[in-house]
């Protein structure tokens, strides 16, 4: 979970003419400030990333990267320090190829030069691109890098566009070694500031699920890229559902959005803990899409507690219709897949309603928004024991006051 730069401004190398959103030092160093003071690093939001565009366009003369000198002229362990001094994180960006993705020096012919350089920064995430590179050589290239990371002793979680651009080129990656290696790694298109991109996505990972879904899991995440909530694409309403199904797929949670202008309401759904929890559920299992009809769609995904042999679960009803008014959908939680005999605790995660305990054969009716989402979280309960009280001689107020012998009169 943290801020990234990337999807929100870009390449924006002009700080003569905007040097309030141009990609530089005094840029991140706000971001850090205010993921603190409003309150984002409180529920969990922890890395600042730094993304393409941070380079000088050449390497410095031992053939070292170096920080553009004007947009960020103290450094970049300069700004990692202060990044830490806040409590956070500091993530950064290379390519393996010949040039990163906007054309400054990749890591290729350089990968332990640059892994020690990281490490010298005190970086503790990299994210490593694939532009200017060569599909073919991936299965080798990703994982050298990675080990030239862990030999630095400095632990950096590890982004991987490994498969992505080998699924581009028609290959079929080799997830294995891909899980073996990275933390986390993109499968498909980058995300645009648009509802149509965001149900691209979905769609992708819906429709490519059975192969998808068993590659995740703690430590190793697939990732369908940044959260675009509060930018200028998404209404309300597609806004949570991004993050709801964003949680369902126990995605990395991170944001890029001008933390300066962001309304409450936007504000609201990225700080929404109840949604956060879902995401970053402990078991780590990623969630699926059971049901889809005419424009409806439910996803599904096992979160703890468990009980017996029992899941909880986090259920998304989605209406992808725009026919301009809510749609009812009505549901059995046994058709749901809620089987437990001894019921489930049912919240509304946005609504923040609960509905309390609910045996596996209630049918349950939501009203969902077009392009919205109603998020249920589904507690499983224990077994409830009545208590045992111990047998009792039959209360008889006059056989304690007075002896009564059986005598014959």
């Amino acid at each position: 979970m943290g801020w990234l730069a990337w999807e929100r401004f870009r390449c924006n190398t002009d700080c003569k003419n905007d040097p309030d959103n141009c990609i530089s030092d005094k840029l991140f160093r706000t971001m850090t400030n205010l993921v603190v003071s409003e309150g984002y690093a409180a529920v969990g939001y922890e890395y600042i990333n730094v993304d393409d565009c941070w380079l000088e366009k050449e390497r410095n003369y031992n053939g070292e990267l170096q920080a553009d000198r004007v947009r960020f002229p103290y450094g970049m362990r300069s700004l990692s320090d202060y990044v830490h001094s806040k409590g956070l994180k500091f993530g950064i960006y290379e390519d393996f190829g010949n040039y990163t993705c906007a054309g400054y020096p990749g890591v290729l012919g350089y990968l332990q030069k640059d892994a020690e350089t990281f490490a010298l920064w005190d970086v503790d995430y990299v994210k490593l691109d694939g532009c200017y590179s060569h599909p073919t050589e991936m299965d080798r290239g990703y994982p050298e890098f990675g080990y030239h990371l862990n030999r630095t002793g400095k632990q950096m979680m590890y982004s991987c566009s490994w498969p992505v651009y080998q699924i581009y080129a028609g290959m079929s990656p080799n997830f294995s070694s891909i899980i073996q290696n990275c933390n986390l790694w993109r499968n498909f298109d980058d995300i645009q500031d648009s509802w149509s991109s965001v149900e691209s996505i979905i769609d992708y990972y819906g429709n490519n699920q059975d192969s998808i879904v068993p590659n995740a899991g703690p430590g190793h995440w697939n990732d369908p890229d940044m959260l675009i909530i509060g930018n200028f694409g998404l209404s309300y309403e597609q806004s949570k559902t991004q993050m709801a199904i964003w949680a369902i797929l126990a995605a990395p949670l991170l944001m890029s959005v001008d933390l300066r202008t962001i309304r409450p309401e936007y504000k609201a759904i990225l700080q929404n803990r109840k949604i956060i929890a879902v995401d970053q559920d402990p078991l780590g299992i990623q969630g699926r899409r059971i049901y889809k009809h005419k424009g409806i769609e439910i996803w599904s995904r096992p979160i703890t507690p468990l009980y017996q042999n029992y899941f909880s679960y986090a259920i998304a009803f989605v209406n992808r219709r725009t026919d301009g008014t809510p749609s009812d959908v009505a549901v059995t939680l046994k058709e749901l897949g809620l089987s437990s005999p001894t019921g489930y605790r049912i919240e509304d995660l946005y609504e923040d309603v609960d509905y309390g305990v609910l045996t596996y054969q209630t049918k349950i009716k939501v009203k969902v928004n077009p392009s919205g989402v109603v998020v249920l979280r589904a507690d499983v309960q224990p077994q409830v024991r009545r208590p045992v009280y111990p047998v009792k001689t039959p209360y008889r107020p006059l056989s304690q006051i007075f002896r009564v012998e059986n005598d014959d009169f």
